[in-house]
């Protein structure tokens, strides 16, 4: 049950993880268990087991969209493998986001996230929903700006800086290819052919203008970790998110019948993605987001960077005609990102329930039905 809201100014107070032997009430989440969870070692080989794509495929482009649409249709995440990024990418990722977060208190408040403001040091927006607070530090960014953005914490530049602002560059350039390459993957999973994708205005629309939002988390090890959340369950609101993460599992899944919360490995080198709603949207109904939260860890720090990948704001998102079965309508009416997030802002979870409010009724109907659970 969400906590009631708390004021903005909340949103930016400084805790001071390290020196905590215990879990404060302010930060103390009920209910964390009333699903049980599997772990990714007893998941593995079983029903649990997070779906993997190889996005390399042994050089077979169907097998790989027909392991994605699995993936997407069945659990929406999975680990990516194959992908072709190198490999110092995350290990440099690594280092720069814990010199960031080891920084004074002070350098990392005058990045703070002021009320209203999407970018910044501090509790994501979504977080403000709840009175309880999380077991993480966090700082938001959109991707095209990371040089203006970090001149807040870095007043003066220099090197710390220029590094910094490099390897952050260098992620988003690996980040980005791929995401594209993999938008062409779901277009084939769908049945769209390259001629298709290539030849389709609404495609190559999706494709060509996908923004970027980066979020970098540190959760730091906790003295009683069954007690706290590092980042409260939700799904995303974008398209899909690509997610590194330290080799120290935290993600996890929310699995239906009886539900259970699994735990996503963390294997080097791959990338854990999670769809989004609009995804959901786009595909119709057939591919959906994922639930999602991350859980904290009593003996190690661990750190993850989700990249996440949506439309402009203008762009109006609708079903594609492939998604859309022959002699049907489209199950969900166009909408924009800012429209959506002001829908979901209106709902009562933090779920894809509010694409509920977009359903096109079926022909008799005077109203919406519930999508299918995720």
């Amino acid at each position: 049950m969400p906590s009631p809201p708390i004021s903005p100014a909340a949103a930016t107070a400084y805790f001071e993880f390290r020196s905590a032997e215990h879990v404060p009430e302010t930060h103390e989440w009920p209910g964390l268990h009333d699903h049980p969870s599997v772990d990714a070692v007893a998941a593995a080989g079983r029903d649990d087991a997070v779906p993997v794509v190889d996005l390399g495929g042994g050089g077979d482009p169907a097998a790989v969209a027909r392991a994605l649409a699995r993936a997407a249709e069945e659990w929406g995440a999975f680990l990516l493998v194959g992908h072709g990024v190198p490999e110092g990418v995350a290990a440099r990722m690594e280092e720069q986001i814990a010199r960031l977060f080891a920084l004074p208190a002070a350098d990392k408040d005058r990045a703070a996230r002021r009320p209203g403001e999407m970018n910044g040091y501090g509790r994501p927006p979504y977080a403000l929903r709840f009175s309880r607070l999380m077991w993480s530090e966090g700082y938001t960014f959109a991707a095209a700006t990371i040089r203006d953005e970090f001149r807040r914490v870095w007043l003066d530049g220099g090197d710390d800086y220029l590094r910094f602002c490099e390897v952050m560059e260098e992620h988003h350039r690996e980040m980005m290819a791929l995401g594209k390459r993999l938008v062409d993957v779901f277009f084939r999973a769908l049945g769209v052919t390259d001629e298709q994708i290539a030849a389709g205005e609404t495609e190559r629309e999706i494709r060509e203008t996908l923004t970027a939002t980066m979020h970098l988390n540190l959760y730091p090890k906790c003295p009683e970790p069954e007690r706290a959340i590092g980042l409260a369950a939700h799904t995303d609101s974008g398209f899909f998110t690509l997610i590194m993460q330290s080799p120290v599992p935290g993600l996890q899944l929310l699995r239906r019948d009886p539900e259970r919360w699994v735990t996503v490995p963390a294997p080097p080198g791959a990338f854990a993605v999670v769809l989004g709603d609009l995804f959901q949207l786009l595909t119709n109904g057939r591919f959906r987001s994922a639930f999602h939260r991350a859980a904290v860890n009593g003996d190690r720090d661990r750190i993850s960077v989700p990249y996440f990948l949506g439309p402009p704001g203008g762009m109006q998102v609708a079903p594609l005609a492939a998604a859309v079965p022959p002699g049907r309508k489209p199950a969900f009416r166009p909408v924009t990102w800012p429209e959506y997030m002001r829908v979901k802002g209106k709902a009562s979870g933090l779920d894809a329930s509010a694409l509920a409010m977009l359903q096109v009724p079926e022909e008799g109907e005077e109203g919406g039905v519930v999508p299918p659970k995720n």
